[in-house]
């Protein structure tokens, strides 16, 4: 009996991979192809260290960008990378997997229009909130 619940599990964990792997690829080639079209100092001249300004710019951008938080670690291990500040990129991802403004008309369409844009702007304001806390937080250890 254990055995087959031991298989069962390898199955779904192996179809979820084979799932996952097409997206993970696309975004590691998204990822270096921005690499190459992004100018090196592009991440400096817009993340400046300031620990206002950036979680702003990164939950911009992240809302922006919105998608799944599976892809949000490798961007974020690249913009780590690239020198952009940890409070900008806790921002980035926070936002990039809580706010979506690319889905707005469609969350708008299910669930109404006050409530779609509601949420997004709480999403956003949580997402610069947390970023700033988790930043004190470390600062703190």
């Amino acid at each position: 009996m254990e055995t087959s619940i031991l298989k069962e599990s390898f199955v779904k964990t192996l179809n979820s991979f084979k799932q996952v792997a097409p997206i993970i690829v696309g975004v590691l080639m998204l990822v270096s192809l921005s690499i190459v079209a992004i100018p090196k100092g592009f991440y400096q001249s817009v993340f400046t260290g300031n620990k206002i300004i950036d979680p702003l710019f990164g939950a911009i951008f992240g809302s922006v960008a919105a998608g799944n938080p599976i892809t949000s670690y490798i961007i974020g291990g690249e913009l780590l990378k690239q020198g952009v500040s940890l409070i900008a990129v806790a921002a980035f991802l926070l936002a990039w997997v809580s706010v979506g403004l690319i889905q707005l008309p469609a969350e708008s369409l299910m669930l109404g229009k006050r409530f779609a844009i509601t949420r997004n702007i709480v999403s956003f304001i949580t997402a610069i909130i947390i970023a700033v806390l988790l930043i004190a937080t470390l600062s703190c250890l």
